[in-house]
């Protein structure tokens, strides 16, 4: 990539418009200070830190056609869509520098198909799995697992095509939900059905620079709507950093066993990965096993990890892109952060929007990324499932944890809710099941 990102001013977009995408515009504004930023299509609290460009996330042409007028020296794709669609690839074409994987790499969360049976060609641990094409046949194989199954999406469905299935019959709905009904349209037709695995999970992002790979962050995030890990899976409702039970050791296996391979399998089949790899994992009796990759930083951990990051993301970034990551080195955060995602009614269903948010000129202390948010008539309001992130940081998880719940508490808008149990199994609190 070669980004000269040490100019005084430089030029750099971020693509996307959610609480991962305000965390990144946030930390390039802490290293940049000076830098001209701008975020497509970013939202209400995006336009704090950043000018806003009225160019969706996937509009792959208008993108594109921006970064050859303008000319910016860094380009961060945040979602996985415009990863997937090939922006990567189509920015490099025109000699704009891009940080992400190119599309034939970012299948590694594109196709579930594709990351399982990687996985299980290089001996990668991971959960068995099936996968399928024909709903027959999925439905056969799940009538037969009575332990209980994950169902997953083949393609990307905004991190909610995966269902938990705790029973024959629950598995059953969720296959003809995805292969009959159509509930994640052509992401669905096809299915990968996997083992369920029990423990704990553990998030690890890692940045490549399609040889080298160097650890930046390991968060634990809640992907349940309420307490106890109890309903509908969502695209994430709280996240914390560091993980007590993830050990230099864990993390050293998890590296050795699971992102070392991937990495090496994926530069030999032809398709180096050059950006963030996000491992999700099960930590299970056996060992670390993963379950999913993402092609990017993960939503919400990114709010919890780029607070804490030591040294400068920018350079690490410029360094994963020019092939220059085993010059570089990283270090443990020395503090803690909690992030509480704020959602509105309904969620992860259908939710009404355009509330108004009250309580946020107030902040004082802490962070709060937005997400679904925008600013209409004179004030900051509702604009989707998952509205902000509370997050707060301290000296340990239980500081941070107190200052991301009184975050929380301070904002108001109709029907918002939160998890009350986020970070209580690391701090070990009760938790309601």
């Amino acid at each position: 990539m070669g980004v000269n990102v040490r100019q005084p001013a430089p030029k750099l977009l971020v693509v996307g418009g959610g609480g991962r995408e305000h965390a990144i515009c946030w930390r390039l504004r802490q290293d940049r200070p000076h830098a001209e930023i701008f975020c497509a299509p970013g939202n209400a609290g995006t336009a704090d830190v950043a000018r806003t460009l009225d160019i969706g996330a996937a509009d792959i042409d208008d993108l594109v056609s921006w970064a050859r007028s303008e000319r910016p020296d860094l380009v961060v794709v945040g979602p996985e869509d415009p990863l997937i669609g090939g922006l990567v690839d189509e920015l490099q074409a025109i000699g704009v520098p891009a940080f992400g994987p190119t599309g034939r790499a970012a299948a590694i969360e594109g196709s579930k198909a594709y990351s399982s049976a990687l996985v299980t060609r290089l001996g990668v641990p991971a959960p068995d799995h099936a996968t399928f094409d024909n709903v027959d046949d999925a439905l056969a194989y799940v009538e037969d697992e009575p332990d209980g199954v994950v169902v997953k999406a083949d393609g990307p469905a905004l991190g909610k095509g995966v269902i938990v299935c705790d029973t024959p019959e629950e598995a059953d709905a969720a296959v003809r939900r995805m292969m009959v009904e159509g509930a994640f349209g052509a992401s669905g037709a096809r299915v990968v059905v996997q083992e369920l695995l029990q423990g704990p999970e553990l998030s690890v992002l890692a940045l490549s620079d399609g040889t080298t790979f160097r650890t930046i962050g390991v968060a634990r995030d809640y992907k349940r709507i309420g307490d106890g890990d109890r309903g509908p899976n969502t695209g994430g409702v709280g996240s914390y950093t560091p993980v007590p039970d993830a050990s230099a050791e864990l993390v050293a296996r998890v590296e050795r066993e699971i992102i070392a391979p991937v990495l090496a399998g994926m530069r030999a089949e032809g398709r180096p990965y050059v950006g963030l790899l996000y491992a999700g994992l099960i930590l299970t009796a056996e060992g670390p096993k993963v379950i999913e990759f993402n092609c990017r930083m993960g939503d919400p951990e990114t709010q919890v990890v780029l607070p804490v990051l030591q040294g400068d993301f920018v350079d690490l970034i410029d360094a994963a892109g020019s092939g220059r990551l085993d010059r570089t080195s990283t270090c443990p955060p020395t503090q803690a952060a909690v992030a509480v995602v704020l959602t509105s009614e309904g969620y992860p269903g259908p939710s009404a929007s355009g509330h108004p948010i009250d309580g946020l000129d107030a902040v004082d202390s802490g962070l709060v990324f937005h997400a679904g948010t925008e600013r209409r008539d004179g004030a900051v309001r509702t604009a989707g499932g998952r509205v902000l992130a509370a997050v707060g940081l301290g000296d340990d998880l239980g500081e941070a944890r107190d200052e991301a719940y009184a975050l929380a508490a301070s904002i108001r808008f109709r029907g918002a809710g939160y998890r009350s149990d986020i970070a209580a199994d690391a701090l070990g609190m009760a938790v309601a099941s």
